[in-house]
């Protein structure tokens, strides 16, 4: 009996474990914590993997997660490996938005050289709330990144500048006095400029994982 149990055991699809962010596919699952140090975005959340995309830069490649929960909001999701991993959230907003959040007189500094932009919030609206931090300081200018709708992990993207090299952008990035909080920039050859705010989270904050069924 045991030696038919065998048999028909081998065809049987072992199911995925997830031990670590970076395993993410289409279709998983993230429980994020009920932390108040978390936007309310983000809090209590389950969201799922709807698109796995790549940044590609000079010196490195980042994966990028597209998250979606119940309210159809998009978050985005990256790691940030420094001394430490953390967890990057980030999400978009739309020009009025920044119009809110910033002084537009400030915010156009971004894309000045030698790119030194200093931002202060002006007030937050109900989307941006728990997002935002009082004061930025630009850090990255003009920096050339090419976005692939591709997973590096699993498939080949074309070398940096290469032929079929994705879609080339210029990154822009501002941090809070302690870099737990950033704005990102991108600004597309055709002129389409998408903004972003950032959260940065230690990875316990994502407290459970679950592969597509």
């Amino acid at each position: 009996m045991s030696f038919l149990k065998k048999i028909f055991n081998k065809d049987k699809p072992v199911q995925r474990k997830l031990t670590h962010v970076d395993q993410l596919l289409v279709g998983d699952i993230i429980v994020l914590t009920d932390s108040f140090a978390l936007p309310e975005t983000l809090r209590n959340q389950q969201l799922q993997v709807t698109a796995v995309n790549s940044y590609e830069y000079e010196n490195n490649i980042q994966t990028e997660w597209t998250l979606q929960g119940n309210d159809d909001l998009l978050l985005f999701l990256s790691l940030d490996v420094d001394d430490a991993t953390e967890l990057k959230f980030a999400l978009k907003i739309l020009p009025e938005d920044v119009e809110t959040l910033f002084n537009l007189d400030e915010f156009s500094e971004i894309f000045d050289e030698p790119g030194e932009a200093f931002l202060t919030k002006k007030a937050d609206n109900n989307l941006t709330t728990n997002w935002s931090s009082e004061q930025y300081q630009q850090s990255t200018f003009a920096k050339v990144g090419y976005f692939h709708r591709k997973d590096h992990r699993s498939e080949n993207i074309s070398e940096y500048e290469g032929k079929d090299s994705g879609e080339q952008f210029e990154f822009y990035a501002l941090y809070n006095e302690d870099q737990s909080k950033g704005v990102d920039v991108e600004v597309w050859q055709d002129g389409d400029t998408d903004v972003f705010l950032t959260i940065y989270r230690p990875l316990t904050d994502i407290i459970d994982m679950y592969p597509a069924s």
